[in-house]
Formats: structure tokens, sequence, C-alpha cells
């Protein structure tokens, strides 16, 4: 039987196609999860086809692991796509349907003032240039603590996406429910489970909270604390981390109107269904 390894065709096997550096410089991982190249790029690779249906399995794209099995792939010099924060997420997922020979993306879009509607392209090399990682090492000041937060992981992340397509289960199978009185109290435990949730999820982007006497990393003690801390605390930190979180967002496209010439700027987002669709 012949050894792959003496397989002729080997050099005929698929090559890097796009080398990317993530936005937050890799200073967030260890050697466990990506090994870098003295270069500070990451070498990623087209699809193959296997990574072609793989991506488009329901199942696996519900828990994630379509999405870490493609970076596996994709990228093998990350260890532990799990492990991938969401600084990077969205710039390794760009960097891969761009080495996949998809560089432009065609996106639908709404002129805001004569409701033209138009295909407008995306060149997504040039998107990657665009992406910043938010400065995770300033400490917010709450009285007398001082906060520190942190980028969400891939599994987190995950994880609490699933939770919350649970809780939107929930809500849209009370709408069935016909007595009222039953409704409303299960709509109230409802709503009580989406703010620990949302409490769950705040907590979990939160590296250290300092006190003038110890610094607390145990995210059961920083759940506890947000549970339990006054308003106006708890609104600074939430505040604080949807900024940190906005700066990770793409931003947005500028778009002129082939119609009416109105500039306007189009919300762009990533969703691994429509972008590898």
């Amino acid at each position: 039987m012949s050894s792959l390894a003496n397989n002729p065709l080997k050099q005929y096997f698929r090559r890097p196609a796009v080398h990317l550096k993530l936005p937050s410089g890799g200073k967030y991982y260890d050697d466990s999860v990506i090994d870098m190249p003295t270069t500070g790029e990451l070498p990623v690779f087209p699809m193959t086809a296997i990574d072609e249906v793989t991506i488009k399995t329901p199942d696996a794209l519900f828990n994630g692991s379509a999405v870490a099995d493609l970076i596996t792939s994709c990228v093998p010099n990350i260890k532990d796509p799990w492990r991938i924060n969401n600084v990077d997420l969205d710039a390794i997922l760009i960097a891969i349907r761009a080495a996949s020979g998809s560089a432009n993306l065609e996106i639908e879009t709404n002129c805001p003032s004569c409701k033209e509607s138009s295909t407008y392209g995306v060149n997504l090399i040039n998107v990657l240039g665009t992406m910043q990682a938010p400065d995770y090492n300033q400490e917010l000041e709450v009285n007398e603590l001082k906060v520190k937060f942190k980028p969400l992981s891939y599994k987190e992340m995950n994880d609490a996406n699933m939770a919350q397509f649970e809780l939107q289960k929930i809500f849209v199978a009370l709408q069935e429910v016909e007595d009222e009185k039953v409704r409303l109290q299960k709509t109230q435990e409802a709503l009580k489970n989406v703010t620990d949730l949302t409490i769950r999820i705040l907590a979990m982007t939160i590296s250290h909270i300092r006190t003038p006497q110890t610094i607390v990393t145990e995210n059961a003690f920083i759940l506890d604390f947000l549970t339990n801390c006054d308003k106006l605390a708890y609104n600074a930190i939430r505040d604080y981390q949807a900024k940190l979180k906005d700066k990770t967002a793409l931003k947005p496209l500028e778009v002129k109107c082939i119609k009416c010439q109105h500039d306007y700027q189009q919300p762009f987002t990533l969703n691994a269904t429509d972008f590898f669709g």
C-alpha cells in the first residue's frame, strides 16, 4: 500500500492564498491556541469540498462545530478555534472567504432617500484593513473598584447564542398559551431568565475586579457582584463593555445611491450561513 506521504500529487494541494494579521495581534493567546509564525501573519488556505459541505450543515452551524472545523481546516496554525476571541473571529472568517476565491461580497442595500434597491460590492481585503481591536488593558473605575475586561472566546459566544435561541423559543411558545394568568406568570419567568443570561454574559467579559485589598478573578464572585451591586455601578460596567464591543464591530459601509446619488451608511454584519452559503 502506498504511503500518502509519497503522494506525487502533493505538490498540487491547496496553498495559502491570504496571510492574515489578527486585529488583536495575537496577544491574547498562548502556544496552545495559536502557533504564531515569526512574521505575525497566519497563512490562510482555501476551503476544500468537505469544508463547503460542513459549513452548510444546519446542525453543525447551530452548535458551532462547523465554524470551528472550518477554521481548523483553513487556518492550521490555529490549534484551538474554540478559544479564538470575538476580536479576531470575523477577520478569520473574512480571510477564509477571500482565500477561497471570494474576495468580493455582494450585498443588497436600500437607499433611505429614494428607496431604490441595489447591489453593492464589498472588497473583503479592504475590510480586513479597517478592523481594529479595542484596548482591554484600560481598567474602568467604579467607586473604589477597578474593572478590567477581556474579549469573549468563540466557545463563550456560541454558548451564549444557543442559550439566547432557547429563550427565544420559549417566548414564541408563550404566544400559544391561552390562559392569560399562566401566560403572564411564564412571561415573567422568561424575562427573569433573559436578565440572568445577560448578567452571566457580562460577567464572562470581565477579567478581574480590583478592590483596595485584593484582585478578584473568580467568575462566580464576579457574577455574584453584578447580581447584587447597585444599578449605577452595574450600568457603568455594562455601558463600558458595550463600547468595547462596538469597537470590534465591522464598520458600516459608505454607499452612494446609483439612482439619486444620496450618500448613506449601510450596516455590515457577518452571518456564517449567508457568508459561506
